[in-house]
C-alpha cells in the first residue's frame, strides 16, 4: 500500500542532513499532522518502548518514574498509560511537539530539552526510555545518541537495563532505507535506570 500524499517528503526533511535548529522547526511544522502520518508509516516505537518498560520494571507501574526522552506528541504515554504508568514526565526539543504532547493531561511535567546539549532532567531515581532508527540516513544521530548515553552511563548517572533492536520498526520511505529489501526499517528500544546518587560522608 502506497504511502499518503506528503508523508514521504516530511519524513525525508526531518531525518535528512539538516542542522539541529532545522530538524527542530521542521519538527514544530509537523507536530499537527504528525500522529496521522506516523500511522501511516505502522510506526511501532510507542507499543515497543512500553512493552520494554513494563518488561524491565520491578516495582508496581503506578509508582513508577518514567522520564519520556525526545516525547514527540505523547504517542508513548498514551502506551504506558494503558498499561498502568501514572508519573510521567517529558522532555523534547520541539515547542511544537511539547504543545501536544501538554494536550494529552498525562504528563506530570514537561520540559523543552535538547539531548546531548542540555543536562536532562531526573529524580534520583526512575527509568529513561529512548528509541531511535537505525536506516541509513539516521546511522550519524543513531551513533551520536549512543555516544551521549555511553557519556551518563560512565560518568556514573545511568545504568543500561536493555538495548532491544526490532527487525519491523516501521515502513520504509524509500528502497534505499529498506533493510534488507523487506519495505521496513529497524530500530533500537534503550531503557536507562537511574543510579542512586551515593551519601556524602561525614567528617
Amino acid at each position: 500500500m502506497a504511502l499518503p500524499r506528503g508523508v514521504r517528503e516530511r519524513v525525508a526533511a526531518v531525518h535528512g542532513g539538516a542542522t539541529l535548529p532545522e530538524r527542530l522547526r521542521l519538527y514544530d511544522g509537523w507536530a499537527a499532522g504528525y500522529e496521522q502520518d506516523v500511522a501511516a508509516l505502522e510506526y511501532r516505537a510507542p507499543h515497543l518502548a512500553a512493552a520494554s518498560l513494563a518488561f524491565a520494571f520491578p516495582a508496581p507501574p503506578a509508582e513508577a518514574r518514567l522520564l519520556d526522552v525526545a516525547c514527540g506528541t505523547g504517542l508513548v504515554a498514551r502506551e504506558l498509560h494503558r498499561r498502568g504508568f501514572r508519573c510521567l514526565h517529558g522532555v523534547d526539543g520541539s515547542a511544537g511537539m511539547l504543545e501536544r504532547a501538554r494536550s494529552t493531561g498525562l504528563y506530570r511535567q514537561l520540559r523543552r530539552c535538547v539531548l546531548g546539549q542540555e543536562p536532562l532532567p531526573a529524580p534520583a531515581g526512575g527509568f529513561l526510555c529512548l528509541t531511535t532508527r537505525s536506516n541509513p540516513s539516521n546511522l550519524r544521530y543513531k551513533a551520536e545518541l549512543e555516544a551521549a548515553l555511553e557519556r551518563l552511563e560512565g560518568q556514573g548517572a545511568w545504568r543500561k537495563v536493555l538495548a532491544q533492536e526490532v527487525e519491523r520498526w516501521e515502513r520504509a520511505t524509500s528502497e534505499e532505507e529498506s533493510t534488507q529489501g523487506t519495505g521496513y526499517i529497524s530500530g533500537v528500544v534503550y531503557v536507562y535506570q537511574k543510579c542512586p546518587v551515593p551519601p556524602v560522608k561525614e567528617g
